[in-house]
Parts: structure tokens; sequence; C-alpha cells
């Protein structure tokens, strides 16, 4: 690996097969922590099965019709959330490369990437898909921030760290 010394540390850049793994098991590891807390929250909110909330994923791209698709919509929103997943993964992983503090602090870097996503996925994301308006949850609303901030965004960071390390001892 190539490195480059900046004004603190030694940057080292990381290989396509680094970044593509941080990728791959950033947005994994999101979409998993992401999915157990969906599953708990609506559950205790809503009464909703996990079958229900992807179908309501998957209501982004068809509509009410998602809800009467059984378990094939399901599947859909899960392939859904995987790719919004893996998609906010390679983001942050491609601006860890230009932008030190997302690496050399990456926790506080990872918490404000989950708030931006949460923000991004309702308030452009979701009025831009076919998704049926739902009434406002506080409750929801308080654990969507939280659970972005910690279950995507934290190892997302954490995972993008990992694949482009920075050697932080002084020169």
């Amino acid at each position: 690996m190539n490195t480059v010394r900046t004004a603190d540390a030694e940057f080292v850049h990381p290989t396509t097969l680094h970044l593509v793994k941080a990728v791959f098991l950033g947005g994994l590891a999101a979409a998993i922590l992401d999915s157990i807390d969906a599953i708990i929250a609506y559950k205790v909110a809503f009464g909703l099965n996990p079958v229900s909330i992807y179908q309501f994923v998957a209501s982004g791209l068809l509509g009410r019709s998602a809800f009467a698709g059984g378990v094939p919509t399901a599947v859909l929103g899960v392939v859904i959330h995987l790719a919004i997943a893996f998609s906010a993964a390679a983001a942050f992983c491609v601006a860890s490369l230009k932008l030190e503090p997302l690496r050399t602090h990456f926790i506080p870097a990872g918490i404000i990437f989950g708030f931006l996503v949460y923000a991004f996925m309702s308030y452009v994301v979701i009025p831009l898909s076919a998704i049926p308006p739902s009434p406002f949850s506080l409750p929801l609303f308080v654990n969507g921030i939280a659970g972005h901030a910690l279950f995507v965004g934290l190892p997302i960071a954490f995972f993008a760290r990992r694949a482009t390390p920075c050697r932080c001892e002084r020169p």
C-alpha cells in the first residue's frame, strides 16, 4: 500500500479490495443491526411482523400494492434495505479517503453520519418514494435517530476506519 504523510500522521492508501471489504462488512453490519432495531421497534409500536416491515420498505417502489404481495414483496424490501445500507457504506468509505477526520475521529463521525443517513432517508428518499403516508410516532422518531447513529453510522465508520488506517505515531 502507498503511504502519504500528513501533518499529524501517516495515511495508508487502501487497495480496492480493502475498500470493497469495508463497504461489504460495514453495509452488512449496518443492514443487520438496523433490521433488528426496526423489527423490535415496529413490533413494540405497531405490532408489525418482519414481513410487514419489509413490505413497507418495498412500498417505496410498489406503493400500497406491496402490502398485498406476500413474502415476495418482503424479499424485495430486504434487497432494497441491503442496497441502501451498502450505498451508505460506500459513500462513507469514499469520503473517508478524502476527509481525514472521518478516519481519525471515526466514532463521532459515525454518529453524525448515522444522523445524516436518517435525515436523508426520512426527509428526501421517503417523501420522493411511493411509500404511503404514516402517522408520526415520537418513540419511533427517537429510535430512528438513535438507531441510525449507533447501528448504521458507527458500524460503517468502524469498517471504513479499518480499511483506511491512519498510522498515528508522530514523525
